[in-house]
């Protein structure tokens, strides 16, 4: 609803989406295969590390450390998703003239910004992978 340079650049950001569905974009695709994954994954991983250190069962917990690689991907896959949207928005700001030319730079801004956290959502969700490989125990030996 708003009319700032960020609001623009994020609806447009909305629009990338939309040219990537319609075009099958292939990692949008892929994305939308391992949604079902990752989501079950964020939900249940606790629930399984939990029950597998409460029954002192290390392949429940194993598992449980298997689904959230489901979350993992699913956050790579994100990257390239999100980035291209973005790119795309900077195109459809600029060939539609939406936004003055000198307004361009700002909404890549705006945008570069939001990407920013997609990228530290992954650092963190592959950082929590390490942590539960690590409380896991994977690859110790008995």
């Amino acid at each position: 609803n708003g009319h700032s340079i960020a609001a623009y650049g994020i609806a447009a950001h909305e629009v990338g989406h939309a040219i990537q569905h319609s075009k099958h974009y292939a990692p949008l695709e892929m994305r939308n295969l391992i949604f079902p994954v990752a989501n079950f994954g964020a939900k249940f991983v606790w629930v399984l590390v939990l029950l597998g250190f409460f029954m002192q069962n290390y392949t429940i917990i194993q598992y449980g450390v298997l689904l959230y690689v489901g979350v993992v991907i699913f956050q790579i896959i994100t990257l390239p998703v999100e980035f291209n949207a973005s790119s795309r928005a900077i195109t459809q700001l600029e060939v539609n003239n939406l936004l003055y030319t000198d307004e361009i730079p700002k909404a890549r801004k705006v945008l570069s910004a939001a990407a920013l956290t997609y990228v530290a959502a992954t650092l963190v969700a592959i950082a929590q992978l390490l942590r539960l490989l690590v409380i896991s125990g994977y690859g110790r030996r008995d």
